[in-house]
């Protein structure tokens, strides 16, 4: 059955691969699209995070963008953006809205003030993060955290962890709707030879946006010591966090064997997942790592940390190292690098079993279920 069933949806900054919540959103909008929804993508204007050039202006088919009004400074610029798209949503002639991330959950008493279904989607505990350990960041997105609770029709999860705290926290009930992954091509190692000379399980690869609690710090600090000559490649793009990665460039000046690669996509990115010997993952703080399942998809032997987030995504399909134990990260490296037929016998499972676990289509049809649900 395809009826123009009408949604909005906002947190995101644009349909990009910025971070983890414009890839769902994105994959979210298309699928439903294709279903016969009309979804309405409320953006931020401005630039994307890495510059200009990498503005997409994509128009994906059947989903409307707008762009909605924001002031360009840090900290600003989502709540003035998830605030005009509140705003928007609460007129506009939808059947749902939704809401993605705590901070924009600000918000959401202002479509549900104008009986809308509002549906928010936690992306992870956002006041935790580095970037908002204090002062008007961290009030407001633990207030939007609260707002959620309040006003939401329902709130989905993305991982159990944040499901529990909810549930200790607030005595909410929430749903758990984890993210999916597409089944990539493998693609040969062409531009990344090219431009940065590397060859297929010539590195070992992080990738996602370099932020403190990601665990990029000590997986510098580690690579140093090991003994291999293959290199440690740092792919991402900052976000609000250029002084951290000149620290990181700092860190990292002494050792020729460690690459940064900026912010990347399209070819490129698919070349470095296509290719790498071991992706490592070694966060202090997730929400529900999409680069993690991405990895995973092309058939990479993972390093990850067990934090819960990571350690659920993976059970015992990739290597897992204590949370912040520089010694043990080191050593699970080393031995990684030392052995390497042991890598190719995870590589062997990796992809059937996460694209057999998370699935988009799956996805959307668990959210339309949420969306039509009677109260």
């Amino acid at each position: 059955m395809k009826d123009k069933f009408a949604v909005s949806m906002f947190g995101q900054k644009r349909l990009s691969r910025e971070g983890g919540i414009e890839i769902v959103v994105k994959e979210l909008c298309t699928r439903m699209a294709r279903d016969g929804c009309q979804v309405t993508c409320y953006n931020r204007s401005g630039h994307h995070v890495s510059g200009a050039e990498y503005d997409n202006k994509i128009e994906y088919d059947g989903i409307r963008q707008k762009s909605v009004p924001t002031i360009e400074r840090k900290g600003l610029a989502a709540v003035s953006s998830s605030f005009f798209a509140a705003l928007y949503s609460a007129f506009g002639k939808y059947d749902v809205v939704h809401i993605h991330a705590e901070g924009p959950a600000f918000f959401s008493w202002l479509p549900k003030m104008f009986g809308k279904r509002v549906v928010v989607t936690i992306h992870g505990i956002d006041w935790q993060r580095e970037k908002w350990k204090s002062g008007f960041g961290s009030k407001f997105i633990r207030q939007g955290e609260r707002n959620a609770v309040k006003y939401a029709d329902e709130i989905i999860v993305l991982s159990k962890g944040v499901q529990d705290y909810f549930k200790d926290t607030y005595g909410r009930e929430t749903r758990f709707i984890p993210n999916g992954v597409n089944r990539p091509e493998i693609k040969e190692a062409k531009l990344i030879t090219e431009k940065f000379g590397l060859t297929k399980d010539s590195y070992i690869l992080f990738l996602g946006r370099l932020v403190p609690e990601k665990g990029i710090r000590y997986l510098v600090e580690v690579f140093k010591d090991i003994k291999t000559d293959k290199k440690l490649v740092i792919a991402g793009g900052s976000s609000d966090t250029d002084s951290f990665i000149v620290e990181l460039k700092e860190l990292a000046k002494d050792d020729n064997r460690i690459v940064f690669t900026g912010f990347v996509q399209g070819q490129m990115l698919d070349e470095l997942y296509s290719n790498a010997y071991i992706y490592t993952l070694p966060s202090d703080l997730e929400g529900m790592p999409l680069s993690l399942l991405e990895a995973m998809s092309y058939g990479n032997c993972c390093l990850v940390s067990d934090i819960p987030e990571c350690a659920e995504v993976v059970e015992d399909k990739a290597l897992i190292f204590q949370k912040s134990n520089v010694e043990d990260l080191q050593e699970k490296l080393q031995d990684a690098c030392d052995h390497p037929e042991m890598v190719m016998e995870m590589k062997k499972h990796a992809a059937d079993f996460i694209c057999k676990k998370y699935n988009w289509d799956e996805v959307v049809k668990e959210t339309m279920k949420l969306y039509r649900r009677k109260q």
